[in-house]
């Protein structure tokens, strides 16, 4: 029985989306892009622990969106420093507790680096910083090396009691590439892009890497995929994270509207930047 399917963005907040997603000053961003997707990504707590009057906010600007979830990155330290920081611990506890009381957090996305290799120390690792996160957070784990994948690893995984993600992403020989992971109970799929040549060059910036368009081919091998995956789990959340000037918006309309077969709601400038929308925008686009 394939299990419910919930397509959203990772982020909202960019500035090469003035103009082209907002396109009108003083507007709620958060607010009004929520309206076009499932579900949002808070990507700032990567960077920045949440603060309890931040998620107040944002819980308060989606409630008249009663379907509307989020989910939410581990801060870099715990993944790319490899340091368990309790008092930082304590601030993701405190700093989501409304939201996840209000059962609006669905995963907790703990990012590794894809140098991050299946090792004893990094198992126990691993080990003690679920600990810290499991009973109050469902854990979504993006690992991005290649012996993840060994069949002992993926035991180790899902003993461990996180969902695996899967990607969309360019590949090294080195890299984690199962077409179809399914160590977990609610799949976590993230649409990183195709940008190859800037994935794996030491000196290209965040635009850079994430500036991709997913071609109507490759969004019909994705929808694909995203079927086969929601056979195997209780939920499925994709997410699309090539962000750059609203890409990841227009992919994610276009997979909402190939899946669901419905024509989708698309912002105007977004429309008037990926003219090829309009096959799937409503008539009555008002917005």
């Amino acid at each position: 029985m394939t299990c419910p399917i919930y397509i959203g963005i990772a982020g909202w907040s960019y500035p090469d989306w003035k103009g082209i997603v907002y396109t009108k000053s003083g507007i709620d961003q958060l607010e009004y892009v929520a309206r076009f997707v499932d579900c949002i990504e808070i990507n700032n707590t990567f960077y920045h622990p949440p603060e309890p009057k931040n998620c107040k906010s944002w819980l308060s600007r989606v409630a008249g969106l009663p379907d509307f979830f989020f989910t939410a990155k581990l801060h870099k330290d715990f993944t790319h420093e490899g340091r368990i920081d309790p008092v930082m611990v304590k601030q993701f506890h405190e700093g989501f507790e409304l939201i996840l009381e209000a059962g609006k957090l669905r995963e907790l996305l703990i990012q590794f680096k894809f140098d991050f290799e299946d090792t004893t120390f990094n198992r126990t690792y691993l080990q003690q910083l679920i600990k810290h996160f499991s009973k109050a957070f469902n854990i979504a784990l993006e690992v991005r090396h290649k012996s993840w994948q060994k069949d002992d690893a993926l035991n180790f995984l899902t003993d461990l009691g996180v969902s695996v993600c899967n990607l969309d992403y360019p590949h090294s020989s080195t890299s984690f590439d199962m077409p179809l992971c399914t160590v977990g109970k609610h799949g976590y799929l993230r649409l990183h892009g195709r940008n190859a040549a800037k994935w794996f060059a030491k000196d290209a910036g965040s635009d850079e890497v994430y500036n991709y368009f997913y071609s109507q081919q490759e969004l019909t091998e994705i929808k694909k995929r995203i079927e086969q995956l929601a056979d195997a789990f209780q939920s499925l959340t994709v997410i699309a994270n090539n962000h750059f000037k609203g890409q990841e918006l227009a992919n994610s309309l276009e997979l909402k509207s190939m899946i669901t077969g419905l024509p989708q709601s698309v912002p105007e400038g977004l429309l008037k930047e990926y003219p090829q929308l309009a096959r799937i925008a409503r008539k009555t686009n008002l917005f």
